[in-house]
């Protein structure tokens, strides 16, 4: 929206110059002493023409000088050695602004109406959820918020991977200690899991039991089929009950199990196109490319058993969702130690022309470190469990601050979610990250209490006055009310690319930017003792459009207000 008219305004002065008019972006500029936004197209246009960027630059500022000599917009500067600067003037400024404040999501244009499938979350049956399945939740949700935001629609799978080798274990263990399908517990499933897998890392005859266990269940035997149901549903209700808490949701609650009654129906297709071959008994799909420059190994659609590796169920649910819901793009979040087999799935994909109609997107994540930069472990020293890593962070969030023990619980778990989220999302997704409880937990700094105590305190001030108007006048007053104006006006720009590079640390960012700009505008212009009534409302209205925009994009970081802080 900010830069559409200064672009058309280029683009005309592009073709009178009959310059190339594809060279016509302009960028936000990190020099705000200096201007708001830059052209750097004359290095480009200089190979092209064979002339100097100084002389591009220049004639395209008399250009522009020429066709728009009372420009309302801009003011146009060149800037050796080939820059040219533009100064959004006063009044354009608060036009964009005014429409910003009266319009639907700001006025941002949105892109085309599509259909997303996303699939995140991930988390196996039978064994509790931990620190690793907090980054796809937390990223997938932020991602799934920001495309629907964008006005597309977007179905997002937990996907649960409940039907593997672990389960199994599980059942092998069930019965080893005489537990009924009935009797079984949340607390009885964490703890026969870890015990079962250990086992089968020592013992290979148990291992093979366990394979064994695993095959006559996907085959439907009965008993097997009884206790992977009620598995099923003692895990799944804890399950939903962490994401609850973490304000995660997801359109469709499905796993491996539902995608087992599409392959048959892929199998035949595979067969169709002549695509599986059998080695060593099993069922494998060819997909190196001539074009490879590293081994490429076959996709293993059958082991020689006969059993199903959660790579055909990957491959059957896509089958699956393209006949449920046809999406033009699938996402997946999950760790980037999982790229390659994405990788080898989407070539299948190529292979069965399933990337005729729709995109495909692996969106890896890093890991979550401590303070000393290997994996976060909790104060006990294990490896943490979600419920362990909520509590420890309401209690160094508690120890920070004397009145922070009077909030009430409900209050105490958003400022938690607060904390784990933003510490996550202001980081690029595909980076490792440390999680330092003390520091995110503190209300100063780029951490989640200082984006909600923004907000409160913003709230207090423009509910302490009579009701701002919702229009801004031409006048703005100093430096802080300017950087303020500037900053919300990028939010159009800052969807986009969050948006488009699905990576939410874009909009996490911003929302810390304009925590400061807010901040600093307040400390600077003492609203509260303002005799002048004009300029009182101007500025209420300004911090009331900072606040409104602030509010919906912690959303869109998953993040909720307190009622109290």
């Amino acid at each position: 929206m900010v830069t559409d008219n200064i672009k058309e305004r280029l683009t005309s002065v592009l073709e009178k110059l009959n310059y190339n008019t594809n060279y016509n972006e302009i960028i936000l500029s990190n020099r705000k002493d200096l201007c708001d936004y830059q052209y750097d197209g004359s290095f480009k246009q200089a190979k092209e023409l064979h002339l100097s960027p100084m002389v591009i630059g220049e004639n395209i500022v008399n250009k522009w000088q020429e066709l728009y000599p009372r420009d309302e917009l801009v003011s146009i500067l060149f800037a050796p050695p080939g820059f040219i600067n533009f100064k959004l003037k006063d009044e354009y400024i608060n036009d964009l602004l005014n429409t910003m404040n009266n319009t639907p999501k700001f006025g941002i244009k949105l892109p085309k109406k599509e259909t997303y499938f996303i699939d995140y979350g991930g988390p196996n049956i039978a064994k509790p959820l931990h620190v690793g399945h907090l980054r796809s939740a937390i990223v997938g949700e932020s991602i799934k918020r920001i495309i629907e935001y964008m006005g597309s629609t977007c179905i997002s799978d937990v996907h649960l991977g409940d039907y593997g080798l672990q389960i199994g274990q599980v059942i092998y263990g069930l019965k080893e200690e005489n537990i009924k399908v009935e009797d079984i517990t949340l607390s009885k499933l964490e703890e026969i899991y870890p015990k079962i897998s250990g086992l089968c890392k020592e013992d290979e005859k148990i291992k093979t039991i366990c394979a064994d266990i695993t095959k006559q269940m996907q085959d439907g035997n009965k008993l097997y089929q009884e206790y992977f149901k009620k598995i099923r549903d003692v895990s799944g209700e804890d399950i939903k009950r962490i994401y609850k808490y973490l304000d995660v949701s997801f359109s469709l609650w499905y796993g491996e199990s539902d995608s087992y009654k599409y392959i048959d129906e892929l199998t035949d297709i595979l067969n169709s196109k002549n695509l599986l071959t059998t080695s060593d008994g099993a069922k494998i799909i060819n997909i190196k490319k001539d074009t490879d420059t590293k081994e490429m190994p076959p996709f293993i659609y059958q082991k020689s058993n006969g059993a199903y590796l959660y790579s055909t169920t990957d491959l059957a649910t896509i089958l699956e969702r393209i006949k449920d819901y046809n999406p033009n793009h699938f996402l997946y979040v999950t760790d980037n130690r999982q790229s390659l087999h994405f990788e080898s799935l989407f070539r299948v994909c190529e292979l069965l022309g399933f990337t005729n109609n729709s995109t495909f997107e692996h969106l890896p994540f890093g890991t979550v470190n401590g303070p000393d930069n290997k994996p976060f472990k909790t104060r006990a020293g294990n490896a943490p469990k979600l419920d362990d890593l909520f509590k420890e962070t309401k209690e160094t969030f508690i120890s920070t601050n004397e009145k922070n023990k009077t909030m009430s619980n409900k209050d105490l778990d958003i400022l938690v979610n607060a904390i784990i989220k933003f510490a996550d999302l202001q980081n690029n997704r595909e980076k490792d990250y440390i999680f330092d409880i003390q520091k995110f937990s503190e209300v100063v700094g780029k951490t989640g209490p200082y984006l909600l105590y923004t907000y409160t305190r913003i709230n207090r001030v423009i509910n302490g006055e009579q009701p701002p108007s919702n229009t801004l006048n031409k006048v703005i007053y100093n430096m802080e009310d300017r950087n303020l104006r500037m900053k919300i006006l990028e939010l159009e720009s800052i969807l986009n690319n969050a948006f488009y590079t699905r990576l939410p640390s874009v909009l996490a960012n911003y929302v810390y930017e304009l925590c400061v700009n807010l901040n600093a505008f307040y400390e600077i212009n003492h609203i509260n003792n303002l005799e002048d009534k004009i300029k009182k409302d101007n500025w209420l209205t300004l911090l009331k459009i900072g606040n409104t925009i602030l509010k919906e994009m912690l959303n869109l970081l998953i993040i909720a207000i307190p009622e109290k802080m």
